[in-house]
């Protein structure tokens, strides 16, 4: 639901769709291979390049983007799954509305877990992203590579995506992180305040939740007494009622080309 509804709103905002085979001199894709672990996992990437002014979005795109969605095949039958690693995303503001992503281009850490870190493994998967200029088009690109066992010494591109990602709540000295909730029919405001370090810049916030159908709008955050404070409203796509588990908001601060990735809250 939340890709549709973030796919109409980019066709709403922009010209006339590109047809999609022309997107393939927009955006190229390739796995990185990577290196082994000493826990016997696999560290590779997805490599995407974007053509000049495009862009593509982060795991919560905002109002105006589409989220990217991952589906990977364990070819070859030594691959038990893959998780993302998120560089620090960037904010854009077009039409009125916030996106978050990247530009140019991104390299996105994959954390391969294996079922026998002492063999050779594949990874294969095809990737919906939405990329955007003066259109928003989604677009799928396939990707495939192995994963040999030798490999050893760090790819330096994949460190350095890696070095970018957000701080953790201890990292950036994160005190108390405390949520208000405001229940009525369908929808739930939610107040959240951090003890987080004031920066010299403008700070934007992102908020999630553990139940992708949930929605949440882009919050209002703004400083109150030392404490950076972020209100959004949260709504199920179904329209109704439900629960929220404050264990599993993430809060996700950027400010100054950085990001703190907060994961819980206290009533």
């Amino acid at each position: 639901m939340d890709r549709l509804i973030a796919l109409a709103l980019c066709l709403v905002l922009h010209a006339l769709p590109l047809r999609a085979e022309s997107l393939d001199s927009i955006v190229s894709a390739e796995l990185r291979p990577g290196w082994r672990l000493p826990d016997g996992s696999h560290m590779a990437a997805l490599h995407l390049r974007l053509a000049p002014g495009w862009k593509t979005y982060w795991r919560s795109p905002g109002e105006a983007g589409i989220p990217p969605l991952f589906r990977w095949t364990a070819a070859g039958g030594n691959t038990a799954g893959v998780s993302v690693v998120w560089p620090t995303p960037h904010v854009f503001h077009q039409s009125g509305l916030r996106s978050v992503g990247y530009k140019g281009e991104v390299v996105l850490p994959l954390r391969v877990r294996l079922r026998d870190g002492n063999a050779d493994a594949q990874i294969a998967g095809t990737i919906e992203l939405g990329v955007c200029k003066d259109i928003c088009m989604p677009h799928e690109v396939s990707v495939s590579a192995v994963l040999p066992a030798a490999a050893r010494a760090p790819d330096p591109r994949i460190a350095a995506a890696l070095a970018d990602r957000p701080l953790s709540r201890d990292e950036a000295g994160v005190g108390a992180v405390r949520c208000a909730v405001v229940p009525s029919a369908g929808r739930i405001g939610l107040r959240a305040t951090l003890d987080v370090p004031r920066p010299g810049g403008a700070v934007e916030t992102v908020i999630e939740t553990a139940d992708p159908s949930v929605w949440v709008t882009e919050p209002d955050s703004r400083w109150e007494n030392g404490a950076l404070v972020a209100e959004a409203e949260l709504r199920h796509v179904s329209g109704g009622t439900f629960a929220l588990d404050r264990s599993g908001v993430r809060i996700t601060v950027l400010r100054d080309g950085q990001a703190i990735d907060v994961l819980g809250c206290t009533g």
